[in-house]
């Protein structure tokens, strides 16, 4: 009895690391603005097939993307605080079942985003991948203290990829929304980066806050959380969107601005991981009020 319980508890630990490795929180808030982006596509119902199986193999690459940066931070994760306890620098799984674990997720993705979407999709999920896994976390991330700027271009495609498995086409709209995605990267990963700037220095990462120090660093997120602010009204300067995500992107930009202002103007990092936060709220929020906007405009054409 004593072994099958141990055996039990071994497999449901292998699970759970599994699990962990697919970064499921940060799936689902790519998977959410793929989502959103594909709706946004479309003045009605999408169609369910595509929409079904676009959204699995987007959260099935995300995943692979994920499990492939663990594996090849493996080294770095052992080091920081944040992450020393990860599966692979716990030693609960080993670095090549996590490697094939990643190419498999990638491999299923594709086939499902081939079968159910078309072509184009799967290849800009595929570009993505390669983008976040290979040339920013094993190149960008040692190389420059921008990477996250340049890393945040795989990061922003999933609207681009929602989109795209409706339509068949990449439009100047979802092009707005990659850009919404790529300018609120760096202040959102600039906040953690100035809480865990020790941890970094210690794994010899080149992060911003390390190469040019903190008061550099909030200066920055100011500027790109501007740059957002501004970016963010596009949608409803083009009529791509109304009242409803206006009110929305005004208020969530507001908000954002201030946690900006006040971990710049603190002298001591107090506010990052409260700008970190709110980031990771802002864009959820943005997100969904474009959806609902895109939804409330249907009705109210229909009724009147």
């Amino acid at each position: 009895m004593t072994t099958a319980i141990a055996k039990a508890h071994a497999q449901a630990v292998c699970w759970r690391s599994y699990l962990t490795l697919c970064k499921p929180k940060v799936v689902l808030l790519i998977t959410f603005t793929a989502l959103v982006g594909a709706l946004l596509s479309v003045a009605g119902n999408p169609p369910w097939f595509a929409l079904s199986g676009a959204m699995i193999g987007i959260a099935m690459a995300s995943a692979a993307g994920a499990a492939m940066n663990h594996w090849a931070d493996r080294k770095i994760d052992g080091i920081m605080l944040r992450t020393r306890n990860r599966p692979l620098p716990r030693s609960e799984l080993a670095p090549p079942s996590v490697l094939v674990f990643a190419l498999s997720l990638t491999a299923t993705s594709m086939a499902v985003l081939v079968a159910t979407t078309n072509t184009l999709t799967a290849l800009l999920t595929f570009i993505s991948i390669i983008g976040y896994a290979v040339i920013y976390t094993m190149y960008l991330k040692h190389a420059t203290p921008y990477n996250i700027v340049w890393g945040g271009v795989a990061g922003a495609t999933p609207p681009i990829l929602g989109w795209t498995a409706i339509t068949g086409e990449i439009h100047t709209e979802a092009l707005l929304l990659f850009l919404i995605i790529f300018i609120w990267t760096p202040p959102h990963f600039w906040s953690l980066a100035i809480k865990r700037r020790d941890e970094y220095a210690r794994a010899g990462v080149p992060m911003l806050p390390v190469t040019h120090g903190v008061a550099f660093t909030k200066l920055q997120i100011m500027l790109y959380t501007v740059m957002l602010f501004l970016i963010s009204m596009i949608p409803f300067i083009i009529e791509m969107s109304g009242l409803i995500y206006l009110a929305g992107a005004l208020s969530l930009g507001i908000g954002f601005a201030w946690h900006a202002c006040k971990l710049y103007c603190h002298d001591d990092d107090r506010h990052a991981g409260k700008t970190f936060g709110y980031s990771i709220f802002y864009l959820s929020m943005l997100f969904a009020f474009l959806l609902a906007d895109h939804y409330a405009r249907i009705v109210i054409r229909l009724w009147f």
